[in-house]
């Protein structure tokens, strides 16, 4: 772990300020919008945007690395967030506001590339899961601790927008003025859609879902918190819990992942997160009891994602890993443009439970689809079956190919 630290302490800094800064423009924004008059639709096409920029972002910003080099591509999508994060209050327009968060998401994805190869890079096989752990644990912490902050100003003024950019601003000078060598970036071959979903039709579709359930999460939770009437501070307490409890239950659903048969527990899991959103779209929960709908929606959907990422790995061969990782982000990508769009579209006409609605009837889809999997194909036609290892949503190509290879090392078993 000494060892880690003294080789990434600059990059791991310098991601928990950027998550600083990205936790809290995601939040403000839904508050911000509340204030200045916009509708819910408007809202979902600003959050969607978002994750079509990162989309962009994940299939292009390799050409650029391998062009002008990390470093540049770095320093300049680090700019370009800087500035986004101040125009925001300078320009009010929800149209304006879709056209900045696409560059703030193509620039995000950039950085988390080239953040992690750099990462990857600077980790020997006997420490890249000790520190994927610690960037993840830093992201965590980073966007748990920018909802605090949103109560240091008022929403509707200039500072809440002013710290962020700042934040980010200083997030790159560990980064850049690090001694780390930049990594090589090597072009990885390519694995069609349809041979990533013969060796993993649940995990094409399960991400494909899990998309749609991320994006409703992260881009829509200050939004229904707006129209649900809830204060600043009960927003960014409400956000906080969901990422608490993606933090907390990604170690115990690991430790059971290794131990119990994926495809079951991602049944189980994704059950209780259906039950748990439609109890709170039918029910009129107090404040209390949603913390407690947060933190089981972080806590069921993030180990989902590493669950999901598991198991199409088992079924991989090493030379596949670079390709399926890069196919099932870019899958995931495709979940998360609709998520906010029909979430906006349910809460527009249902009201604020159209929000926990849709996530319900997502989960309980992906929990349908593995049951039906179940009686599809045997555990036991995997070619061998890897260990469990958390990941976040908004990892990269990289990190998850670097999961997948250190997964397969920790394989304790070949089957047969």
């Amino acid at each position: 772990m000494l060892t880690v630290l003294r080789n990434s302490w600059a990059l791991l800094i310098g991601m928990l300020l950027l998550m600083l800064g990205n936790g809290m423009q995601g939040t403000l924004l839904g508050i911000r919008g509340g204030i200045e008059g916009f509708t819910t639709t408007q809202m979902s096409y600003v959050m969607s945007a978002y994750f079509l920029g990162f989309l962009f972002g994940s299939r292009m910003t390799p050409d650029m690395i391998r062009r002008v080099g990390h470093v540049r591509v770095f320093a300049a999508l680090g700019s370009m967030i800087s500035a986004v994060l101040v125009l925001y209050a300078a320009a009010p327009d929800w149209m304006a506001w879709v056209a900045m968060r696409v560059v703030i998401g193509f620039s995000f994805s950039g950085v988390y590339i080239t953040a992690e190869s750099w990462l990857n890079n600077s980790s020997t096989n006997e420490t890249r899961g000790q520190a994927l752990s610690l960037y993840m644990i830093m992201q965590m912490i980073g966007i748990v601790a920018a909802q605090a902050m949103l109560n240091m100003g008022d929403p509707s003024g200039y500072i809440l927008f002013v710290i962020p950019s700042v934040l980010v601003s200083l997030a790159f000078t560990p980064i850049l003025l690090s001694v780390a060598p930049a990594p090589a970036f090597e072009t990885t071959k390519r694995l069609s859609f349809v041979a990533l979903y013969r060796a993993s039709p649940l995990g094409c579709v399960g991400m494909f879902l899990l998309g749609g359930v991320f994006s409703a999460q992260f881009g829509m939770s200050s939004v229904w918190g707006t129209q649900a009437g809830l204060s600043v501070r009960d927003i960014s307490v409400f956000v906080a819990a969901i990422y608490v409890g993606g933090m907390v239950f990604q170690y115990p659903i690991g430790w059971a992942s290794d131990r119990i048969g994926r495809r079951m527990l991602v049944l189980g899991l994704s059950a209780l997160g259906g039950v748990a959103m439609l109890s709170a779209a039918i029910f009129d929960l107090g404040f209390a009891s949603l913390l407690v709908v947060a933190v089981l929606m972080g806590g069921i959907s993030n180990p989902l994602y590493s669950l999901l990422v598991a198991y199409t790995n088992d079924f991989l061969d090493n030379s596949d890993m670079a390709a399926a990782s890069a196919g099932l982000i870019f899958i995931n990508g495709l979940g998360a443009i609709t998520g906010p769009l029909i979430t906006g579209w349910m809460m527009e006409k249902i009201g604020p439970n159209g929000y926990f609605l849709f996530m319900g009837i997502l989960f309980l889809a992906l929990a349908l689809y593995a049951g039906w999997r179940m009686t599809r194909r045997r555990l036991a036609h995997a070619p061998h079956v890897g260990g469990f290892a958390p990941l976040s949503p908004t990892a990269s190509a990289i990190a998850v190919e670097a999961v997948m290879e250190a997964a397969q090392d920790s394989s304790p078993e070949k089957a047969p």
